[in-house]
């Protein structure tokens, strides 16, 4: 089952899509948003895999939308829209699809088509994060923090991308870099790595610990100015005292 959310600031519009879906069970509406920041909350919350997504809404557009959204995986994107002046812009961060309006139940249906054969040989988390490391190219210029790590491994050189790190523990002389899946182990210390870190990706929540904010699940208060940070993939981080401050101005 693939699970959609539809963003359209026309309730017509988001009526259309979901009867359009009507003869492909394959798909599941499972949300809808009229505006540009409730589908960012919607589609961080429920991870959709698909977004059909308008370009022009009263809030912020369809691309601010990407560049606001943060979900664990990105969605596939097919783009809705009454005007064609966005279409080369749509397929440079690598959107599935442009669909005009009013959308023709032909060239619906085989925008369908093209997802289901994307869906059957894209499977792998991988795809999912480079496209996600493609949206955050197209969001932001580059700036001077790191933004990858080459690491020596048997003779071979391994990049690890720092948007793929959930956290950062300190490990003697090393530091581990733990992804979703694998620990990589890096020559550093945590000062060092800390400062060429940007802090609007990542927060030190402890002299040993660096988590990366966008796979934070859930931070609860413990006692005596320490927290208890959940990441996605389940592991739990306990913060040290001293680092209240930043941890205060995280929550804002």
């Amino acid at each position: 089952m693939i699970r959609a959310i539809i963003v359209d600031d026309e309730y017509l519009a988001r009526q259309r899509v979901i009867k359009l879906l009507d003869t492909h069970p394959e798909i599941k509406v499972i949300a809808e948003a009229k505006n540009g920041e409730l589908a960012v909350e919607v589609i961080d919350l429920k991870e959709p895999d698909l977004v059909f997504l308008d370009v022009q809404m009263p809030d912020f557009d369809g691309f601010e939308v990407l560049k606001r959204m943060k979900p664990k995986q990105l969605p596939y994107i097919v783009f809705t829209t009454a005007y064609d002046s966005y279409a080369i812009q749509a397929f440079d961060i690598h959107a599935l699809d442009y669909l005009l309006k009013p959308i023709d139940e032909d060239r619906f249906n085989a925008s369908v088509q093209k997802l289901l054969k994307h869906f059957e040989v894209q499977k792998t988390s991988e795809f999912n994060q480079k496209l996600m490391k493609m949206v955050k190219d197209f969001e932001r210029p580059q700036d001077d923090f790191l933004n990858q790590i080459t690491i020596a491994d048997r003779g071979w050189e391994l990049q690890v991308e720092l948007d793929e790190v959930l956290y950062i523990e300190a490990n003697g002389n090393y530091v581990n870099l733990q992804t979703p899946d694998k620990t990589h182990l890096y020559r550093s210390t945590m000062n060092t790595i800390s400062d060429l870190l940007d802090p609007e990706d990542f927060l030190r929540i402890h002299r040993s610990i660096i988590v990366n904010r966008r796979y934070i699940k859930k931070c609860s208060y413990i006692s005596n100015n320490e927290y208890e940070f959940t990441m996605k993939n389940g592991k739990v981080l306990q913060s040290g005292r001293s680092y209240r401050q930043e941890i205060m101005q995280y929550l804002g």
